[in-house]
C-alpha cells in the first residue's frame, strides 16, 4: 500500500479521536482499511507460502493450507 495511503489512514483515526468524521470520511476509511487489510493478508499468505517445517529427523515440510 502506498504510504500516502497509510497516511490518510492514520489522519482519519486521529480526526475521528477529535470530531466526528463525516459520512464521506467514514465511507473513505472503511475502504481504505479493507484496503489495507487485504494487502497484509496477501503479503502474510505469500511469506507463509515460503515457510518449511523441520521434522526431529531433519525433513524439510512445506506448510500446508488448511481450512478451518
Amino acid at each position: 500500500m502506498e504510504k500516502a495511503k497509510i497516511d490518510r489512514i492514520n489522519y482519519l483515526a486521529r480526526e475521528s479521536k477529535v470530531r466526528e468524521l463525516t459520512p464521506e470520511e467514514k465511507a473513505e476509511q472503511t475502504q481504505l482499511r479493507n484496503e489495507y487489510r487485504a494487502g497484509f493478508r496477501q503479503s502474510l499468505m505469500a511469506q507463509l507460502d515460503n515457510v518449511y517445517v523441520t521434522d526431529e529427523n531433519g525433513n524439510a515440510k512445506k506448510l500446508i493450507k488448511t481450512e478451518s
